[in-house]
């Protein structure tokens, strides 16, 4: 009996073909924020950290339009801020902050210097003008400059530029190695 049950299951199944298999998943877990997130929180980061730097000239100290800026962070080499200000490392971008208003240059240094973190550049050089006639004193945006430079974490050191460079109406920037290019470094460094 079990014979015919099995010869009736063949006949029946007979014209059956089997399902090609093409080994995809059907749908894949998410584990993290996708990149429209991401964006959007880099988005509100900027934001927050372009409004925590102050536009108004009350609250800066003012630089006279020939002074040397310079400023380094702890743990900089000296002879990496020595090569900084006497302009040996190579001027990867430039950003002109000429005859902008406080504000707008003020919005284009931090998205600058957030595109420069991304395309990870490490020495950038910002003309920001003497400004031997800005009001409501001399070397406004040249003060602003300064005073925003050292309130950005991803900038390590800053010295005015040599003559050929703008002198001192422009800044050299050292920013700090980006997450991916640190990982670069210690990768090499371990095999040797």
């Amino acid at each position: 009996m079990q014979t015919d049950d099995l010869d009736a299951f063949k006949a029946e199944m007979g014209d059956v073909k089997p399902l090609k298999s093409d080994n995809r998943m059907v749908s894949q877990v998410q584990t993290g924020p996708t990149e429209a997130q991401l964006a959007r929180r880099a988005a509100a980061v900027a934001r927050n950290e372009v409004h925590a730097l102050s536009a108004e000239p009350t609250f800066i100290t003012p630089v006279d339009p020939d002074d040397y800026l310079e400023y380094k962070k702890s743990g900089v080499q000296d002879g990496v801020f020595k090569n900084l200000r006497l302009g040996k490392y190579q001027v990867e971008t430039r950003l002109d902050l000429f005859a902008m208003s406080p504000e707008k240059g003020r919005d284009a240094l931090v998205t600058f210097i957030k595109d420069c973190q991304t395309r990870n550049m490490r020495c950038v050089l910002i003309n920001h003008g003497e400004g031997l006639r800005s009001k409501p004193f001399k070397g406004l945006m040249k003060s602003f400059v300064a005073h925003w430079l050292v309130q950005i974490d991803d900038v390590l050191a800053f010295h005015s530029a040599q003559r050929h460079h703008g002198g001192v109406g422009a800044v050299y920037v050292m920013l700090r190695k980006s997450a991916e290019k640190k990982a670069e470094t210690r990768e090499q460094n371990r095999k040797g």
